[in-house]
């Protein structure tokens, strides 16, 4: 169960510590960006990518079993 919380959990936390890191150095000043603008909105947009890929794209395939023992 640990491991499991870890697996979405922390993919969470890093995307959105990337958001604001993404933010603080490469920011818009302007104000035009409306992600990179906002250190609110890139934390969380960073957080949102970061639980996306926490999740498997694909189910593994089950190995198919030889008919022919």
């Amino acid at each position: 169960m640990k491991q499991i919380i870890l697996k979405r959990v922390l993919p969470v936390v890093a995307g959105a510590a990337l958001g604001f890191a993404y933010y603080y150095y490469i920011g818009c000043v302007s104000g035009s960006c409306p992600i990179t603008s906002n250190p609110y909105i890139s934390t969380v947009y960073g957080g949102l990518l970061g639980g996306l890929l926490s999740f498997p794209s694909k189910r593994k395939k089950k190995e198919k079993v030889n008919e022919n023992n």
